[in-house]
C-alpha cells in the first residue's frame, strides 16, 4: 500500500512541477503516473551507472554534478514518454530538482517519515 501511495505522491509532484515550471509540460494524470514509474525505473537502473561513470567529475565539482545526472534522467524520460515535454536540458536540470524537493516534501509530510 505505501508504494502505492509513494507512485501517486509522485505523480502528483510532478503536476505540481509543471505548475510551477512552464517549460516542462505532463499532458494528463494517467500520463503523470505513467511517467512516475519510468522515472522510477530509470533512477533505479541507469542513475547509478551515470554516477560511476561520472565520479570523477563528480569529486571535482564536489558533488554538484548529480544535478546534472538527475536532470539527464528527467530529460531522458521526457524523449520517451508521449505527452511529457521538458523545453531545455537547463529546464530538465531545474524541473529534476524541483521534482525531487517537492516529492521528498510531500512524502514526508503524508508519510511522516524521510526517505
Amino acid at each position: 500500500m505505501k508504494t502505492i501511495l509513494v507512485w501517486v505522491i509522485n505523480a502528483v509532484s510532478l503536476l505540481l512541477v509543471t505548475h510551477l515550471m512552464p517549460s516542462v509540460h505532463v499532458r494528463s494524470f494517467m500520463t503523470a503516473l505513467v511517467i512516475a514509474v519510468v522515472l522510477g525505473l530509470v533512477n533505479a537502473l541507469l542513475r547509478p551507472v551515470l554516477l560511476i561513470l561520472t565520479l570523477p567529475v563528480n569529486i571535482l565539482t564536489l558533488g554538484l554534478f548529480t544535478l546534472v545526472v538527475n536532470g539527464f534522467c528527467f530529460w531522458l524520460v521526457a524523449n520517451v514518454i508521449k505527452g511529457f515535454e521538458v523545453a531545455s536540458f537547463g529546464s530538465a536540470i531545474i524541473g529534476a530538482l524541483l521534482y525531487s524537493i517537492v516529492s521528498w516534501l510531500a512524502a514526508s509530510v503524508l508519510l511522516g517519515e524521510q526517505r
